[in-house]
């Protein structure tokens, strides 16, 4: 699994012109899903996104987590993670998983982080998404299992 982790003042995703979800301090996440990938990735994927410190504390260092900040996530599938560009100019996505071993991952990861107590707000699997993100900072990570 891959998840592109952006710390940011507010993001939203919208699909056909409704809001599907919100958040104001926190994480946008994107997350891709790949052929061998498992519900012990997603676990462990939970677990490093609620460890991570990315929030400066009082002396300007990420120190804090996003549960120190009280913040929130949204988490949007995005499977052009795993696009392979390197030969000609159409991207292959074949290493990106079928949408039938992706979308319980996705939905697994962000249950995974709900139940460590952190908000989670979500995108439309397979859906065309219009994302809104002000990333702080900018603080971005790709982070790989």
């Amino acid at each position: 699994m891959r998840a592109l982790v952006q710390r940011v003042s507010k993001a939203s995703v919208t699909v056909e012109g409704r809001v599907t979800g919100s958040i104001g301090r926190g994480y946008a996440i994107l997350v891709g899903v790949t052929h061998d990938d498992s519900y012990r990735e997603a676990e462990w994927l939970a677990n490093k996104i609620v460890g991570l410190r990315l929030f400066e504390d009082d002396a300007g260092k990420m120190n804090l987590s996003i549960v120190d900040v009280g913040g929130s996530i949204l988490l949007v599938s995005q499977f052009t993670l795993y696009a392979n560009a390197s030969k000609g100019r159409r991207p292959s996505f074949t290493a990106a998983a079928h949408p039938d071993q992706a979308e319980p991952l996705v939905s697994f990861l962000a249950d995974e982080i709900r139940a460590r107590g952190i908000p989670v707000e979500t995108g439309v699997f397979g859906a065309m998404m219009s994302v809104e993100i002000v990333n702080d900072g900018p603080v971005t990570l790709m982070i790989e299992r």
